[in-house]
Parts: C-alpha cells; sequence; structure tokens
C-alpha cells in the first residue's frame, strides 16, 4: 500500500491537503522510506506502462502450474500436483478394468485444469484476462487439454503456442518461456533475458567487449567505448561530486548506500581533509540523463528473469 497527499482546492477556491492510499497493481520490489519536502514517484513510473499480459499453462503427468508474463513480471498463480496411474498395473484387476480407470483418473485430471485455466484466466463469464495462451508439458496432456470440450473455448481462441518442455513446474515454466519469445513478441521480460544473454556470450567467449562495475563501465564511457550500456533498475549506487576545499580539486565517485556511511570516502587520501559533497545523485538517474553524451545505448533491468537475477 502507499500512501501519499495531494493537495485539492474546495469550492471556495480554498487549498487544501489531501491523504489518499492506494495499492500499485504490481509489486514494487524495492523497499523505500523517504522523509523530503517532495514526493518520490520516481519508482511509480514503470507502473504507469500499460504490459500486455500472457498465461501460462504447465501441466505433464506430474501436475500442472499456472502463471503469468507481464512485461519483465512473472508470477505463479496456481500449481499442484496429481498422482496418476501408470499404463501397466500391478495385477489384481483386469486389464479393461484397469484400462477404463485410467483413462477416467487422466480425464478427471484434465477437467480440473480446464476449470482452474477458466477461473484464473477467464473468470466470471468475462472476457480473458490474458493476450494470449501458452500451453506447455512433456507428454501429450497439453494436445489433450486444447482439444478437450472441457478446455474454455475463449482460452482455446487465444492459444499462440504450443510447447514442449523437458520438467514440469517452475523449471518447466521457464523453459516454455524461452521456448515461446517468439510469440510473446516484444514483452519487456523476453528482451531482457535476450539482452543479458547476449552480454553472458561474450563473457563466455573471452571476447574482451565487455566490462563490468561503475568504475570500470564510467572509463569505457569517457572513451567512447561502450555500444550498449546495460543499468540494473535498482542499482543502490550514487555519483558524488566531492571538493577538496584546500587543493580546490573536483573528483566523482562512486558509492553504494553502505559505503557513503564510511568517513574515508569523504577524506582526502594525502591531507585527510574533509571532502565538501558538491552534488549527488542517483547513478541511474544520472545516466539515464546522460548516456546520449556518450553515444551509446541504454537499456533496463530488472531481476525479475533468471538472468537479470
Amino acid at each position: 500500500m502507499i500512501f501519499c497527499g495531494i493537495a485539492v482546492a474546495d469550492e471556495k477556491g480554498k487549498e487544501r491537503k489531501v491523504k489518499v492510499d492506494f495499492e500499485p497493481f504490481k509489486p514494487i520490489k524495492t523497499p523505500l522510506y523517504f522523509c523530503d519536502d517532495k514526493f518520490q514517484t520516481e519508482h511509480l513510473n514503470n507502473l504507469l506502462v500499460n504490459n500486455v499480459t500472457f498465461g501460462f499453462i504447465v501441466v505433464d503427468g506430474n501436475g500442472s502450474l499456472f502463471g503469468t508474463v507481464r512485461g519483465s513480471c512473472r508470477d505463479v498463480l496456481h500449481k499442484f500436483t496429481v498422482d496418476l496411474p501408470k499404463k501397466h498395473g500391478k495385477g489384481g484387476q483386469s486389464a479393461q478394468r484397469f484400462a477404463r480407470l485410467r483413462l477416467e483418473k487422466r480425464h478427471n485430471y484434465i477437467r480440473k485444469v480446464a476449470e482452474i485455466a477458466t477461473k484464473l484466466f477467464a473468470p466470471d463469464g468475462q472476457k480473458p484476462c490474458v493476450q494470449g495462451v501458452v500451453l506447455a508439458g512433456s507428454a501429450d496432456f497439453k494436445t489433450q487439454l486444447r482439444k478437450s470440450d472441457l478446455f474454455d473455448p475463449r482460452l482455446g481462441n487465444i492459444v499462440i503456442r504450443m510447447v514442449d518442455v523437458s520438467h514440469g513446474g517452475v523449471t518447466g515454466f521457464h523453459q516454455a518461456i524461452d521456448l515461446s519469445a517468439d510469440a510473446l513478441g516484444s514483452g519487456k521480460l523476453i528482451k531482457e533475458k535476450t539482452l543479458l544473454q547476449k552480454y553472458f556470450n561474450e563473457i563466455n567467449k573471452d571476447t574482451g567487449k565487455f566490462c563490468f562495475l561503475a568504475d570500470d563501465t564510467f572509463k569505457a564511457l569517457e572513451l567512447g567505448a561502450v555500444e550498449d550500456l546495460t543499468i540494473w533498475e535498482n542499482l543502490d549506487i550514487d555519483r558524488i561530486v566531492l571538493h577538496n576545499t584546500i587543493t580546490l580539486e573536483e573528483t566523482v565517485v562512486h558509492l553504494s548506500f553502505e559505503q557513503q556511511s564510511n568517513e574515508s570516502y569523504f577524506r582526502d587520501p594525502e591531507t585527510n581533509v574533509k571532502l565538501k559533497v558538491l552534488q549527488k545523485e542517483s547513478i541511474v538517474d544520472w545516466l539515464a540523463n546522460h548516456y546520449k553524451d556518450f553515444g551509446c545505448n541504454v537499456e533496463f533491468v530488472t531481476d525479475y528473469s533468471g538472468e537479470g537475477k
């Protein structure tokens, strides 16, 4: 829940402050607490982006998982396990009876999956709350679900991809996202995974065409050697301009929130004089405003994807 105050005018035109609270439609991962003379709204900007949501159903002989991908957010909505009989019984009953019971349990399983899918993705007889649906699985259950009369036709009409995955559950969910990347179009999560994988490939090949950490990145930027700049959107590093009152020199340092509590970073190593802070700004905000000065592209990533984490 977010609490904020706004100024409104009454019928006589007199301004008064009103307290407002609202719940964002997707979570803000960073804990925030500010005491300031202005509202801190930077972390709310991403909530204004209208991201398309895709539904995922991962179904196999061990259970099912239902999830969504929206922009860079992926959520597991529901999952359950199932114990289905194998193709061959242990004896004690006829082959026909065993086959009939096996088919009945598989049918009940498909029905349960279809009912949960309708409840999650097309509730209360309304139109689907997702742009498209991806069916994934390691057996033929996904095909049976798609062809079943129990599967809501509203969802059947928006199935955009059926993919084979080697695992079920969360692992299968991640595989399904990768395998259906082209069907999801320009989703932020897919774009993020592709961008980071390209970076990892440069590291694996040891091409020397990569760098990381703030200081090395800024050195590369000043040399004009950066083509693609990738920034974690929750990076807790500030760009601080320090002034030496004796030598009149100015230096720029990049310090994390934890490092800023160490006074040694704010003293000259030779004279031990305390340095004056002329400017302090989040490195994320500073790069967002100045990356064009270095002739590079900038991309912001999250830790929602496996690569980002």
